[in-house]
């Protein structure tokens, strides 16, 4: 075997293969498909982490203890491999990455969508096209939107929390849905309902994207409105308990 040749092709293939992946997958990327397998993908990765928030959140019931256990374990994991909240802070970019991507496909395809209907279709096609979750996709994102603005300032860095930023988060959650403070639990009750309707419809789309819809679809369907129902109750479990006087 010529080594020279092989040498050759590869740094050929290297010269080649490279630019063609940089450039295919922004063009990709610009598809009605592109975007829509970017929704699906970083939806998916949200979805995780929701169901990994919502199981860490239902600590609260063991008690103070174990919850700020937990809370401090999120910070401390990989030490000494891994700085101070080292694994928290890619999470946390990996997270954000996934948000603002998963946003601006949505916002670019409702665009393409809109151009491409004659005029009237909207008025006339909605409601029938359409179930009462997508209605709300739009309100929806902005409403979880402005919540995750208030969950950050809340309950990650204090600044809005009634207890502020030196309590234990145990604390941050008892005062911040204190009886008295109804109010922050009915904005927490909409924005969760919201991501409830979203992921459903979220759930459905993803797999008609991913060309798994067919005679089993309705399985996905099932499956999309018992993941959203479970995420919702889980969610919900806890400033209701606490509003109730059930966790102190």
């Amino acid at each position: 075997m010529d080594t020279r040749s092989s040498r050759t092709w590869t740094g050929r293939a290297g010269r080649t293969y490279f630019p063609l992946v940089a450039v295919a997958i922004p063009e990709l990327y610009r598809t009605t498909v592109g975007k829509k397998a970017v929704m699906a993908v970083t939806g998916g990765i949200l979805v995780l982490f929701l169901v990994a928030h919502m199981a860490g959140n239902l600590k609260v019931f063991l008690g103070a203890s174990d919850f700020n256990h937990y809370a401090e374990w999120l910070r401390t994991v990989g030490e000494p491999a891994l700085p101070h909240r080292g694994l928290l802070t890619v999470v946390e970019v990996v997270l954000s990455a996934s948000v603002i991507l998963h946003m601006w496909s949505a916002i670019s395809l409702a665009r393409t969508a809109r151009r491409a209907r004659p005029v009237g279709y909207a008025a006339k096609k909605k409601s029938q096209a359409h179930g009462y979750a997508v209605h709300t996709m739009r309100w929806g994102g902005v409403i979880i939107a402005l919540y995750l603005v208030w969950h950050l300032l809340d309950l990650t860095f204090g600044a809005v929390n009634p207890q502020g930023d030196n309590a234990t988060p145990y604390e941050k959650v008892v005062a911040d849905f204190a009886p008295s403070h109804w109010y922050v639990t009915l904005f927490y009750v909409v924005a969760v309902v919201m991501v409830g309707l979203h992921l459903r419809h979220g759930i459905r789309s993803a797999v008609q994207t991913l060309g798994s819809a067919g005679r089993g679809y309705s399985r996905y369907d099932l499956l999309a409105a018992a993941v959203s129902t479970l995420l919702v109750v889980g969610f919900l479990a806890v400033p209701i308990s606490v509003t109730f006087g059930w966790v102190k």
